[in-house]
């Protein structure tokens, strides 16, 4: 589905289904550098499964237009115009790391829209080393190489998947080699430059799920304990032999974990 916002054309994954008004909405948020392709598999069983979908792609990536925003915050109140954009007044919001961090803030800024939140391969700070923000600043191939190796488990890195013929490796480099220049640095940037985190966990009223995996490198478990410890009441899911790219390498759990979080009732 395409959307105008802010004068700039802008790419929503429906799952293809049409958005009815009567469905309770889910919005998938993707991480730096990537799209809404990531969230297919959850997506699309979302939207077949009675829910309303939306798997946006941010501004600068994949099928939407316009400049990469350039902070955690604004890209929050970019996802409340969006559900504005569709007379939408409350959803579901769920996230994968740089997502992760606008799933959080949206769920602070803007508690009247949010119903509950899901913050995938998470933590605060989310750290981003200097070697990786110089590479993505020069648009240097080793930022994609970099986040491909630290990305997947070591499982992943060997070649294993349950979906015969997947090479994570190959899938990973190929979707960071389309995002356009400069959008990856701008995304790693806002997510090292993001330091109202632990005060805006501490706002969340709704309910929080938090999927993490043990062996994810670039947001490891210990480093969420505090952010874990600053939400009221949070769902937490591990993942064994998972690392950072959760959607590719363990799709199936992640959407067991969705699924029965979105289902539950109010805590």
């Amino acid at each position: 589905m395409k959307l105008t916002i802010n004068n700039e054309s802008i790419y929503v994954y429906t799952g293809a289904k049409s958005l009815a008004p009567d469905r309770d909405t889910i919005v998938f948020i993707h991480g730096a550098g990537l799209d809404h392709t990531v969230w297919l598999l959850q997506s699309r069983y979302c939207a077949h499964h009675g829910w309303n979908v939306m798997a946006l792609d941010l501004p600068g990536h994949g099928r939407s237009n316009g400049p990469a925003l350039t902070d955690i915050e604004s890209m929050a109140d970019w996802v409340v115009q969006l559900l504005d954009s569709l007379d939408i007044e409350q959803a579901a919001v769920v996230g994968h790391s740089m997502g992760s961090l606008v799933t959080l803030e949206t769920g602070a800024r803007h508690p009247q829209r949010v119903t509950r939140i899901a913050l995938l391969g998470t933590s605060l700070p989310l750290a981003v080393s200097e070697p990786l923000l110089t590479a993505a600043q020069t648009n240097d191939h080793h930022a994609f190489d970099m986040i491909t190796l630290w990305g997947h488990g070591h499982a992943a890195r060997l070649g294993g998947h349950p979906v015969p013929g997947m090479w994570m490796i190959g899938n990973t480099l190929r979707l960071l080699e389309r995002s356009r220049p400069g959008v990856l640095y701008a995304d790693l940037r806002a997510c090292n430059q993001y330091q109202t985190g632990l005060d805006s966990a501490q706002q969340i009223s709704c309910p929080v799920l938090l999927v993490m995996a043990r062996q994810d490198r670039m947001t490891p478990v210990a480093v969420a304990e505090e952010l874990i410890h600053s939400i009221r009441n949070p769902h937490t899911v591990i993942l064994d032999d998972c690392g950072h790219l959760m959607l590719a390498e363990q799709p199936d759990q992640v959407l067991d974990a969705l699924k029965s979080f979105l289902s539950a009732g109010p805590n």
